[in-house]
């Protein structure tokens, strides 16, 4: 079990080079609010944020601390788009809301830039970001995907770059070239959160934290309470917003929503901070990067100019030998730079990869399912959720028709997939 309550922040570089030392109460008497809402990442804090802005009354639970999950110790890549390409939506609910599925991710990056600079957010928000091919096979795959982004949608972002072209930005030759997209970025996750909840207080949200909910009574359509240690809050909607951590909650609180995604743990190592004739020969443009795997490889540098390097894989080794294993691969010039963290944590996937956001009851709403592109699309998800409570559910709608897989059996069938689900998207990224 993917357990989160009363804990404190795990070490990390993110952690360590936080600006911001917030600390909330735990909750400590019953309470009322327009909405409830229940997590203090991204996603819940962008939502209180929404509501506060349209007028609601809000209130925050946390059962561990702001940030605290994927929110404050993630890759920090902002990507456009989804998982799954444009024109898999386009056959799945058609063009017409399959453009407007696009826009709304070019929305999501648009939120995170009127965010920092409206609330003045210290993130290290930078423009850039490349999707690199290791064989000639999976740059067929980016080049089909900047056609169909152009042509579908108009999107004239996205350049095509060959294995010279990638050479004048990157000091690494195992790529045979790649799509840089000028729209999408990287910042720093723990800050960008805290600043957000910084917002939130000075918008009058109540937060509190190391408060886990642990059961929600829905009363009526327009009434629900929930219990949070031995107090209440009674208010007219609710907001799951657990994510990777749904596992961890009784399912008096969850209503059959974890049954759609999968905790995929993620692992980050930091090397010291390099000299900036070293950080320029490995990107020399500010840009973040990942390669197009199915377990795949990101990568950027942090303001402080040391290499942040991540996977998504499940496994039992030494992480940190692994990780810098991957990235000597990647970088050789490397091999004398110390790695001074190493940390991980779980993301949430679905199975086919398409976000699952929607209501568990008329007024119990979530969003999950953000798979890897979560920086982004929690901030979207919160505006979305705002827009329908408060009586306009036309976008969450488009969200709500998306066919999403259910895992029966629990955790244990989550173990079993995540088993053998590792090993052949090892397999196929061999040979594909």
């Amino acid at each position: 079990m993917l357990n989160f309550v009363y804990q404190e922040h795990r070490s990390s570089y993110y952690y360590d080079s936080r600006n911001l030392d917030l600390q909330f109460p735990k909750i400590s008497a019953n309470q009322s609010a327009d909405v409830c809402v229940i997590g203090a990442g991204f996603l819940g804090i962008s939502t209180a944020l929404e509501l506060a802005e349209k007028g609601k009354k809000v209130i925050v639970l946390e059962g561990a601390r702001v940030g605290f999950g994927a929110s404050g110790r993630s890759g920090g890549q902002a990507i456009n788009g989804f998982e799954e390409g444009i024109d898999e939506y386009i056959d799945h609910i058609g063009f017409e809301k399959a453009r407007k599925l696009w826009d709304m991710s070019l929305e999501a990056i648009d939120i995170i830039d009127e965010r920092v600079q409206k609330y003045g957010i210290q993130c290290d928000w930078k423009k850039g970001y490349a999707t690199l091919a290791l064989n000639n096979r999976r740059m067929d795959d980016l080049i089909a995907m900047q056609k169909a982004s152009e042509e579908q949608c108009g999107y004239t972002n996205m350049q095509l770059w060959d294995k010279a072209q990638l050479k004048q930005h990157l000091g690494s030759d195992i790529y045979v070239g790649g799509l840089y997209d000028s729209n999408s970025g990287h910042l720093h996750p723990l800050n960008y959160c805290l600043g957000l909840a910084k917002a939130c207080v000075e918008a009058g949200i109540e937060i509190y934290e190391h408060s886990p909910a642990t059961e929600i009574q829905v009363k009526s359509d327009t009434q629900a309470l929930v219990f949070a240690e031995n107090f209440t809050v009674s208010c007219e909607n609710v907001v799951l917003a657990v994510n990777a951590y749904i596992d961890a909650l009784s399912k008096k609180i969850t209503f059959g929503i974890e049954n759609t995604i999968l905790p995929v743990e993620s692992f980050i190592i930091a090397t010291e901070p390099l000299s900036q004739t070293m950080a320029d020969s490995l990107i020399n443009n500010g840009m973040s990067v990942c390669d197009n795997n199915l377990l795949l490889d990101y990568y950027r540098l942090s303001a402080d100019n040391r290499l942040l390097f991540g996977s998504d894989s499940s496994t039992n080794v030494d992480m940190i030998a692994k990780m810098r294993s991957e990235m000597l691969a990647v970088f050789p010039q490397l091999e004398d730079a110390k790695i001074d963290y190493g940390w991980a944590g779980p993301i949430d996937m679905t199975m086919n990869s398409s976000p699952h956001f929607g209501r568990a009851k008329p007024n119990v709403y979530f969003a999950q399912g953000f798979s890897g592109h979560g920086v982004a699309l929690t901030g979207l998800a919160g505006r979305i959720i705002s827009e329908a409570i408060c009586g306009n559910d036309e976008r969450l709608a488009i969200f709500e028709g998306l066919k999403v897989p259910h895992l029966y059996g629990g955790k244990w069938i989550k173990k079993m997939a995540l088993k053998v689900g590792v090993p052949y998207y090892r397999f196929l990224d061999k040979y594909r």
